[in-house]
């Protein structure tokens, strides 16, 4: 898969969107994908983090930890995430 299949990709964790692809985040040392940058909605942004939208940033940094291994993440309807809603905080970090 190509980055920019990715790119612009919806998100979703539970049957539920809660975001857009934005970007990806490499390791240079090892050359492998560590994050995805995403955008969260604001509906999900005040769910998973916890605060009112303004307060955090929309953009948060996905770690790949959180995704099924190979094509099982990406599918018709964009990219699955395995964890559930409520452990989703634990894999994001605000960029």
């Amino acid at each position: 898969m190509n980055f920019s299949e990715l790119k612009d990709q919806d998100v979703f964790a539970e049957n539920e969107k809660i975001g857009k692809v934005k970007d990806v985040v490499i390791d240079t040392d090892g050359w492998k994908m560590t994050h995805l940058e995403i955008e969260l909605t604001k509906e999900a942004a005040e769910e998973i983090l916890g605060a009112a939208y303004a307060v955090k940033s929309v953009r948060n940094r996905l770690a790949i930890s959180a995704l099924e291994k190979g094509a099982a993440c990406c599918t018709d309807k964009g990219v699955e995430i395995k964890v559930s809603k409520g452990q989703l905080h634990i894999y994001l970090r605000p960029v």
